[in-house]
């Protein structure tokens, strides 16, 4: 069986922890069966990094199974390692990729986002509209910080990196949402172009549970060609969490998957 170096060789553990470091996991938490401990003083979990030799295979364990849930299954490692699920990748660029998922994750999944809005508006008034306008501000502003982060900044439909031109969409919008945990979850939220955002918010398109673009009855031929429909463009990633908002909107716009 092909495993982490045991005790890991200066290359290995060098590597290793100029991966971490450089992905947001700076504190070293020591050695265990070949694996180096890493965590974040921002992204919740810990990690464990290992290598078979300097050629590699590369070994990445999470503590947290929604983490693991997230990043799949086409890379778990099949032997036993430490934390919740362990996944073996080629090469330092595959684990270097893998790792700047699991920091974004970390801070976008929903206990993140929703333990810093508990902590920003604990103090807050909330009498009357005005001071509840004023926490409900603070949330959209957090729900956007996790979504730039789960999604890497960049719109799945178009590619659009630009921060004034993407907009945090929630599926299920905020007035409606009957918990603070569903407002603030990333997924029921989309990182959307802000033309995607306008015609998703008004139900002239939807998405399948894949991903996939559904057209509403009322779309124009004009605007189906500034989305490019054309291209058939797909939002890659959707979980099953997502899907349960999806289904929401959905039933709200009635299309039919």
């Amino acid at each position: 069986m092909i495993a982490p170096e045991d005790p890991p060789d200066f290359f290995v553990h060098t590597e290793a922890q100029k991966a971490a470091g450089d992905k947001g996991f700076r504190i070293e938490r020591g050695i265990e069966a070949g694996w180096l401990r890493y965590a974040s003083t921002t992204a919740k979990g810990d990690i464990w990094l290992g290598g078979a030799s300097k050629d590699g295979p590369w070994f990445l364990a999470v503590d947290r199974p929604a983490v693991a849930a997230e990043l799949g299954q086409a890379s778990v490692w099949p032997h036993t390692g430490p934390g919740a699920a362990t996944f073996a990748f080629a090469t330092l660029s595959d684990l270097y990729s893998a790792l700047d998922r699991v920091y974004r994750l970390g801070v976008s999944l929903p206990d993140a986002p929703l333990t810093r809005f508990h902590k920003a508006t604990a103090s807050l008034p909330n009498g009357t509209e005005a001071e509840r306008l004023v926490i409900q501000r603070v949330g959209q502003d957090m729900f956007r910080e996790a979504l730039f982060a789960y999604w890497g900044g960049r719109c799945p439909l178009t590619g659009i990196t630009d921060p004034t031109l993407l907009r945090a969409s929630h599926i299920v919008p905020w007035a409606v949402c009957e918990t603070d945990e569903q407002r603030l979850d990333v997924h029921n939220g989309l990182l959307l172009s802000a033309l995607w955002d306008a015609a998703f918010d008004s139900g002239l398109v939807g998405f399948a549970d894949d991903g996939a673009v559904l057209v509403g009855a009322t779309l124009t031929k004009e605007a189906a060609s500034a989305l490019q429909l054309d291209a058939k463009p797909t939002v890659p990633g959707l979980t099953a969490d997502h899907s349960v908002n999806l289904q929401w909107h959905r039933a709200k716009h009635a299309f039919l998957v």
